[in-house]
């Protein structure tokens, strides 16, 4: 198995990728066609930016990548349509990426591991549900998603609200994906519109929560 994984970081090396989970997107890509040359593409969480590389040569010239983490991204040897932005995307609305929904949103985000399998795969699928949140102002009618999960509890109902959203929603494990690790990545086609939430009774007395801090 070690092997195997050195493979991939061994190919990232030689073909100048930033982090070998360049290959995850490369793989849902290929097999799912999220990306058409000429998108939009906003890479949420896209630290060291592998993601925001492969994207950007997907896209081409024409088209876009804004890449937004908490760290700062290196913006060296990115082509001009990548635009990198160090921020909580909490804290930025469309106005700050550039003005016009994206055609996509491709997000390989997780949260810092505790140890804690259970703990780990809710904070992982509360940051899903945070951007189906944010899905509603930053992505067009149409457009495609792709978001990375730990699968544990939560995982059937992220994949049920997401289809909702989406005319197409399914989870796929690509080949650069260890075959031990609990990762998972929605993949989603054609946005409907809508945040994919069902009302309940408490919706109606209860204010919203705001989301806590941590992209």
């Amino acid at each position: 198995m070690k092997e195997v994984q050195d493979h991939w970081f061994r190919l990232a090396k030689e073909e100048g990728y930033r982090s070998r989970a360049a290959y995850k997107l490369i793989d849902i890509d290929d097999r799912k066609r999220l990306l058409r040359r000429g998108d939009r593409v906003l890479d949420a969480g896209a630290a060291p930016g592998s993601w925001s590389q492969v994207a950007a040569e997907r896209v081409g010239p024409k088209g876009e990548v804004v890449a937004v983490d908490l760290k700062l991204i290196n913006g060296g040897g990115y082509p001009p349509n990548v635009r990198c932005i160090q921020a909580d995307l909490r804290d930025l609305d469309l106005a700050e990426m550039g003005g016009r929904p994206f055609d996509a949103v491709i997000s390989d985000m997780a949260p810092d591991t505790t140890g804690d399998p259970m703990g780990d795969a809710l904070r992982s699928a509360r940051l899903c549900h945070d951007l189906l949140d944010r899905c509603v102002d930053w992505l067009r009618r149409g457009g495609n998603l792709t978001m990375k999960v730990f699968e544990g509890g939560e995982y059937p109902e992220l994949l049920k609200r997401s289809g909702r959203m989406f005319e197409e929603a399914r989870g796929y494990k690509p080949r650069a994906s260890r075959q031990e690790s609990v990762e998972m990545f929605i993949v989603c086609h054609g946005y409907r519109g809508g945040d994919g939430r069902i009302p309940t009774a408490e919706d109606a007395i209860l204010p919203k929560r705001k989301p806590s801090k941590g992209w």
